[in-house]
């Protein structure tokens, strides 16, 4: 997708789908302009139709997914390395099974066309009552579910309009960067109209302009707060992505002299191989020596935050808004002093990069108090793997042409541990936290993504909601490594509240994984125990097999865990048992 004020493409060549006139063909030519080349889709009797216009575009590649929630998933990750992804289900039971991707896309702030196959247009405004329904003649069930998580929706059951309906959504998603909802009546797709009669006219979404007054004064009063600072530091938050803020952030990271560090969710978005960056602050289990850097500095400009329950910590920093500049995708807000709205983040940080005294002395602090992490203990050859070992050679692998797929769990925090290399791609779903995100999130980045090897860290418990679109990757020839972490249970709950709920039935995981191989396509799988195995097993994945999907069972005690999430679980537990405020 083109980042800019245009978004689409040349002419297209003689024999487009987009010639013969139909909606259609308009809808598979759009998704083409804004830049989606792959659509994760499940087939129902409302969508064939559309699937046949869709799949006759030759520049579009439809990815048949095993269930709805996963083809929701896999946009997401699609959309996480292209900017835009979409996904097509069919009426209410696929529209229904959706809704959960959908609305972790919603709260991760990414573009996803959401299409759906609707009831044919004649049955709008009639008493009957259709199948694939809560058998009532009201087909508006689906739409009214999608409202809140969609920043804009469309029923096209009309051709007069559908031109109209079909483009506001998608430029809207674009420029509110939100998942939308457009739902097309199954007897549409294939009949031509006039307003279809020409190749659709690329998008020219205009710029978002700062209020140039408000930018001036934005900058003035943060300026004059940040150069009476003493040791001022900088993070980076979850919003760069959806600001575009990324080179900006790093122009005043390197004007400033200030230290970068990142929020959890943040990770990925902030270079880590720039010589002032110091870690992930996550309050009391930030990376070594970057909390206490934070949290000590007299003056903090946070980019792009967003302070929930999880990444405060069960509400826990140690931060003082008198002392922080708030910087949000269109707002700047000074300490406990003024708030400027329509000042657009990167704008405003490339011109404050130009006003800021070099401070290099948070830096200073940080080299002068840095201990390099330890080493996990030595240990016998036969001896069981500990996870901390794991994530050790996983560390090894990384490099610029791999990116890491982070599940809901304790991988969140062993992955947030790794020190990305330039170029290198992280992935996970903070703020929406849903189990299971990662097999389908993984899918669809790898599918956008294939100058990358995705290396993906999966918990046991989560692979069991959405383990079938491994399917999917084998089909697609993918060749992600994915390492299915076995510890028996839902780990991060049981540091949370732990019962006998947080248990779950073992599987054969690399069993079933063979079993869904079945001998078609390239995928291979190992399972480890030791060290030993692990070193062998990553050889293979990356000199044999590094042309095939490549699944390693890796068994770990239940209590193995990272001491950050003995920590977190703690703090989160004790914010969710809070008593009744008395009335």
């Amino acid at each position: 997708m083109e980042v800019g004020n245009k978004t689409g493409s040349s002419a297209h060549p003689n024999g487009s789908c987009a010639s013969s006139g139909t909606l259609g063909g308009h809808l598979a030519r759009r998704l083409v302009e804004i830049g989606v080349k792959d659509v994760f889709s499940v087939p129902g009797d409302f969508n064939l139709t559309l699937l046949d216009h869709l799949i006759a575009e030759p520049e579009l590649n439809l990815v048949g997914c095993c269930n709805e929630l996963n083809a929701g998933y896999a946009a997401d990750g699609y959309a996480r390395a292209k900017g835009v992804g979409a996904c097509v289900v069919t009426f209410t039971v696929g529209g229904l099974s959706v809704l959960n991707a959908i609305a972790g896309a919603y709260s991760e702030n990414l573009p996803v066309i959401c299409i759906v196959g609707g009831p044919n247009s004649n049955d709008y405004g009639t008493n009957r009552i259709l199948h694939h329904t809560i058998g009532l003649p009201d087909f508006t069930q689906e739409l009214r579910c999608f409202q809140t998580i969609t920043c804009a929706q469309a029923v096209v059951n009309n051709l007069d309009d559908a031109h109209e309906l079909i483009d506001t959504a998608i430029s809207t998603a674009l420029k509110e960067s939100k998942p939308v909802y457009i739902s097309i009546s199954c007897n549409l797709p294939g009949i031509p109209h006039p307003t279809f009669a020409r190749e659709p006219v690329p998008f020219f979404l205009a710029p978002k302009v700062s209020n140039q007054l408000g930018l001036e004064a934005a900058v003035e009063a943060t300026a004059d707060f940040l150069n009476k600072a003493v040791k001022p530091v900088i993070v980076g938050g979850p919003k760069l992505r959806v600001a575009k803020a990324q080179e900006a952030f790093v122009e005043l990271a390197d004007a400033s002299g200030y230290p970068i560090a990142v929020m959890p969710s943040g990770k990925g978005l902030v270079p880590e191989h720039h010589p002032h960056f110091i870690g992930t602050y996550w309050g009391a289990v930030s990376t070594s020596f970057c909390g206490e850097i934070v949290e000590s500095a007299d003056a903090y400009v946070f980019v792009g935050p967003i302070f929930n329950d999880y990444s405060s910590v069960g509400y826990s920093l140690l931060i003082k808004k008198e002392k922080a500049i708030i910087v949000q995708p269109n707002r700047v807000t000074i300490g406990n002093g003024p708030s400027l709205g329509w000042v657009f983040m990167a704008d405003f940080l490339s011109a404050l990069a130009k006003k800021l005294k070099r401070n290099s002395t948070a830096v200073e602090n940080y080299r002068r108090i840095f201990i390099p992490p330890g080493m996990p203990l030595r240990h016998g050859n036969d001896e069981p793997l500990r996870v901390n070992v794991l994530f050790k050679h996983i560390q090894e692998m990384l490099c610029g042409d791999s990116a890491v797929i982070a599940e809901t769990g304790d991988s969140w925090f062993n992955c947030q541990k790794l020190r990305l290399p330039e170029n290198c791609g992280y992935e996970f779903q903070m703020q929406y936290g849903s189990i299971g995100w990662s097999v389908g999130a993984t899918l669809g980045y790898a599918q956008a993504a294939k100058d990358k090897r995705v290396i993906a860290c999966i918990g046991d418990g989560s692979f069991q909601v959405t383990a079938q679109d491994i399917s999917t990757m084998i089909r697609c020839a993918q060749r992600s490594i994915i390492f299915l972490i076995n510890n028996g249970g839902y780990t991060i709950e049981v540091e949370i509240h732990d019962g006998p709920y947080n248990v779950i039935k073992n599987w054969n995981y690399s069993g079933l994984v063979d079993a869904i191989h079945n001998g078609e396509g390239k995928c291979w799988t190992t399972k480890v125990r030791t060290e030993n195995e692990l070193k062998e097993a990553i050889a293979t994945a990356t000199g044999e097999k590094k042309e095939s999907l490549c699944f390693i069972e890796v068994f770990a005690h239940k209590d193995d865990t990272s001491k950050e999430l003995l920590e977190w679980g703690s703090r989160v537990s004790s914010a969710n048992s809070r008593p009744p405020n008395p009335q």
